[in-house]
């Protein structure tokens, strides 16, 4: 399987800039005034989408140390008393229609889903999109920041009995060490709960409909399918959730303190004052 690569997401980006240059030079009408913002953001996220992919090939990660990790964070969950991921992946394996569809919600599902929700909230619900396009943004890049410290997946512990689940399939992103769409060993975080929670929880705020619960069954799907696929621990879903938390109150924040700015620079509105009494008239006093 195949992702958009970096250069590609840059072609995208260089011919939005392109349309936003000539569409700023037409007469307006209907159809540009609704073009513009889409190919400006469209634009956008393409950069940082290249941004994102050329962000694996920077020679600042070092997997030495990245098994010890794992089994450090094996201990902290055992501490903390979390269930095992290990019984979780037993209870699959072994069952074919799970096991491709586990693979294949992991594999499939997590980039389109988010790809969806971003063209649905700006479509549907403008006035929330800045807010949850900007909460993606900052979580995938921290998450990126973190995935300079390597951190096996459960899958690179089979002395424990973890497997593979997608191994050998038409559904394994990953293949040998070093190859894939993704890093081998950047399991912390995980960037696919994390998305699963933007898409749900945006869902949520965005929606007024009765069945906009059910997104929550995205998130749920996702951190069942990641942790018995073999490629994420409990506490990689944890502390992605954990960032999303942290970018939203800072995005709050900053909305209220820019709201507070405004308030403070504008000019202030001229009182009107009832009750005043009326001017005397000159004339009638001589």
């Amino acid at each position: 399987m195949r992702w958009v690569t970096w250069d590609q997401a840059a072609a995208v980006a260089v011919c939005c800039l392109v349309a936003v240059a000539l569409l700023r030079r037409t007469r307006p009408t209907r159809l540009g005034d609704a073009l513009l913002p889409a190919f400006r953001e469209l634009g956008f996220l393409a950069v940082l989408y290249s941004l994102w992919r050329l962000a694996r090939e920077l020679p600042l990660a070092n997997d030495d140390g990245a098994i010890e990790r794992a089994r450090r964070i094996v201990d902290l969950q055992n501490w903390l008393g979390l269930p095992s991921e290990l019984r979780f992946q037993q209870w699959v394996i072994g069952r074919d229609w799970l096991e491709w569809s586990s693979n294949a919600y992991y594999a499939i599902v997590h980039v389109p889903a988010t790809i969806a929700f971003l063209i649905w909230l700006f479509v549907r619900h403008r006035h929330a999109y800045t807010r949850w396009r900007t909460a993606l943004v900052v979580v995938t890049a921290c998450s990126l920041v973190i995935r300079f410290q390597r951190v096996a997946p459960p899958r690179f512990l089979s002395d424990l009995g973890f497997i593979d689940l997608s191994s050998g399939t038409s559904l394994d992103l990953y293949g040998p060490v070093g190859s894939g769409v993704s890093d081998q060993f950047a399991a912390m975080p995980s960037i696919h709960v994390a998305w699963a929670g933007i898409v749900a929880f945006g869902i949520l705020a965005a929606s007024t409909s009765r069945w906009r619960w059910l997104a929550l069954l995205h998130l749920l799907a996702t951190v069942y399918a990641v942790t018995v696929t073999g490629h994420h621990w409990w506490l990689d879903g944890i502390v992605a959730l954990a960032l999303l938390g942290l970018a939203l109150l800072a995005d709050s924040a900053i909305r209220q303190a820019a709201r507070s700015l405004r308030a403070d620079t504008s000019p202030p509105r001229r009182r009107l004052i009832t009750g005043a009494r009326p001017t005397p008239n000159p004339v009638a006093s001589q």
